[in-house]
């Protein structure tokens, strides 16, 4: 026993805390005895914060996965509308459990789950339609959030003025700043309800690009109308200044973003030996754009878009297709995860408060918002339609005024105002509460059924055909050639001098190797067939088999058609779209023209135009087809 007691004692005295807190309630009735080696203990504190974002993240995709199991409640009610319910749920019983409901934090929000969803919108921002609607998109974007926020602050002041009471302490700068936060279109909640109905490309561009662009005017008047509220007086240049910031917001974050996208394209250049980390320059050279506008107060949506708009066209070039594919899909997931999120937290912060109701301030808000947004598309979509080809009838200019919808940006753009220097916080933030919840729960479940009652145009499911494709990128030429011609330059002829400056110029440094020239397509297809047959002699059928040997050879004349994946189809767009047809344009210019005066001066010009277009179609098996047209004036 005196050889082991010292023993002892020093075993305790090198034991870890964590051993003496674990085993303190341990009463040892044998000095004698030694400490037993734990089996287990628990240190839930270490590991708190990531199992608990784990777990949330968890819920969301479980009631995600869930809603769509049931297509009843699916083709009824929204999703956002069935995520905010789960929130609410989730909120009320942690407020039962007696712990306060976490509130969507906005650092949280701006900073982690809002730039997924717009990366992901701007990567695959369609450009055709949204260049095509530019115009259109701007003028509800800049023209129609203006109108909205004065609008909605004058009347809500003229309102708090007669009713007087507790609202006699809203001023006119308070009114305004809650008009440019609640007046803003939500991308985040157009793009959950459009993506469900199934709307036509053209109102889906023109709600949703609306809802994107309007994040300048949104930044802008509300870091103004903030200020102005902190010094309390308001000057002429003030209001100059306000109006060169927001170009410097707009433009300034479209830069910013164009650089990264650069950026991203030319790094994508040298990662031909390095594949796995491809999809990662996209993700961070994104995330970098966002967060360099951020800092300098600028736009971070607008940067976010101009460089996933800038960077696509290049990296897809640069990178493989097991890349893209990982981009393709991580960025859906990543944007799907971070929108669930997003209505979650909504639900859980509604609960969580603190709130000031006040029926007046609430109805009124509500009643504006609706009659802003009709005015303001109808009197817009007037002026409008004089310059369209394609005029917005009166269904158009319902769906896009109805489908108007506020989210999760108003709400924490209201949560960051300071209660010093704007005491009805509270109210503000509950009001924009109701409005969130009117546009997402009764605007977004009626927009469906409003859709089949008014008969809308639904969009195509299936993509064009290669022929269709093929035809479009055929007029297309055409289209320019006549516009040169004609001396008329128009958007065809703008965007014929783009492509070939982009080809010219731009590919050759921002695309690495052989892949900025122009692919063969006889080569192409010889390895396409070539795989095909390697797959059918590896599955071992003999009816497979001579059915691609019949189909290799050129003099048979039945051929089997090859199924072809979707990836592969994807594959062969992409080079019929850029490279199937080459334009060959000779000019000869012959001016003659004669004009005789008084004093027997004679002036002779000939005017002579000759175009002509070559446009050679090779497709597989060795057919090929030239059309060559010609236009003399």
């Amino acid at each position: 026993s005196q050889i082991h007691k010292p023993a002892s004692v020093a075993i305790e005295r090198t034991q870890p805390s964590s051993f003496n807190t674990t085993y303190s309630a341990l009463n040892r009735s044998d000095p004698h005895d030694q400490r037993v080696f734990p089996v287990l203990s628990i240190n839930y504190d270490y590991v708190q914060m990531p199992f608990e974002v784990s777990l949330w993240i968890l819920l969301a995709s479980l009631m995600k996965l869930g809603f769509h199991l049931l297509p009843v409640l699916s083709g009824v009610v929204p999703e956002s509308c069935l995520l905010i319910v789960v929130g609410l749920l989730v909120g009320g019983l942690i407020r039962v459990m007696g712990k306060n409901p976490p509130v969507l934090d906005s650092q949280l929000f701006f900073l982690c789950l809002l730039p997924p969803i717009i990366l992901d919108a701007g990567y695959f921002l369609p450009i055709r339609p949204f260049t095509e609607n530019a115009g259109t998109i701007l003028t509800f974007a800049v023209l129609g959030t203006l109108w909205n926020v004065f609008f909605m602050g004058a009347v809500l002041y003229g309102a708090c003025r007669l009713e007087a009471g507790r609202l006699a302490s809203v001023d006119l700068l308070s009114c305004l700043l809650f008009g440019s936060i609640v007046s803003a279109v939500d991308p985040v909640a157009v793009l959950a309800v459009f993506e469900e109905i199934h709307i036509n490309e053209l109102l889906h561009i023109l709600v949703f690009g609306e809802s994107l662009l309007n994040d300048a005017v949104t930044v802008v008047l509300y870091h103004l109308f903030e200020e102005f509220a902190h010094a309390g007086e308001v000057t002429v240049g003030d209001v100059f200044l306000g109006v060169v910031c927001f170009f410097v917001v707009a433009l300034g974050g479209v830069l910013v973003g164009g650089v990264y996208g650069v950026l991203a394209a030319f790094t994508s250049r040298f990662t031909s030996h390095t594949r796995v980390i491809e999809p990662l320059f996209v993700f961070l050279y994104s995330y970098m754009a966002y967060l360099s506008a951020e800092v300098f107060h600028l736009s971070g949506i607008m940067a976010l878009i101009a460089c996933g708009v800038v960077m696509r066209p290049y990296v897809e070039a640069n990178i493989s297709h097991k890349s893209y594919t990982t981009i393709k899909y991580f960025l859906k997931m990543w944007s799907s995860v971070s929108e669930t999120l997003i209505f979650i937290f909504l639900g859980v912060s509604t609960v969580a408060g603190p709130h000031a109701w006040n029926w007046t301030f609430v109805s009124i808000t509500i009643v504006l918002c609706l009659l802003s947004r009709v005015l303001g598309v109808v009197g817009l979509t007037y002026i409008i339609n004089k310059y369209r080809m394609v005029k917005l009838s009166g269904k158009d200019q319902f769906i896009v005024a109805y489908g108007g919808l506020r989210g999760a940006i108003a709400f924490s753009l209201a949560f960051l105002l300071s209660s010093d220097d704007f005491p009805m916080k509270d109210m503000f933030l509950t009001a924009i509460i109701t409005v969130i919840f009117f546009t997402v729960f009764v605007q977004g479940m009626t927009i469906r059924p409003l859709v089949d009652l008014l008969a809308v145009k639904k969009r195509k499911q299936s993509k064009c055909s290669i022929n269709e494709e093929i035809h479009t990128q055929f007029l297309e030429h055409l289209l320019a050639g006549i516009e040169g011609v004609c001396g008329h330059y128009g958007h065809h002829h703008w965007r014929h001098k783009l492509n070939r400056f982009n080809k010219r110029y731009i590919k050759r440094c921002l695309i690495g190797g052989e892949r900025s020239q122009e692919p063969q397509l006889i080569s192409f297809y010889n390895k396409m067939e070539l795989k095909q047959a390697l797959m059918l002699l590896e599955s071992n059928s003999s009816a497979n088999l001579s059915a691609g040997v019949t189909a290799a050879i050129p003099r048979q004349r039945s051929r089997k058609t090859l199924n072809i994946s979707k990836e592969r189809e994807e594959e062969i767009r992409k080079i019929l779209r850029g490279n199937l047809q080459k334009t060959r344009q000779r000019v000869r210019h012959t001016h003659t023209h004669t004009h005789t005066d008084t004093h027997r001066h004679t002036h002779t010009h000939t005017v002579t135009h000759t175009l002509s277009h070559t446009h050679t179609h090779t497709l597989s098996h060795r057919h090929t087809h030239t059309h060559t047209h010609t236009l003399t004036y």
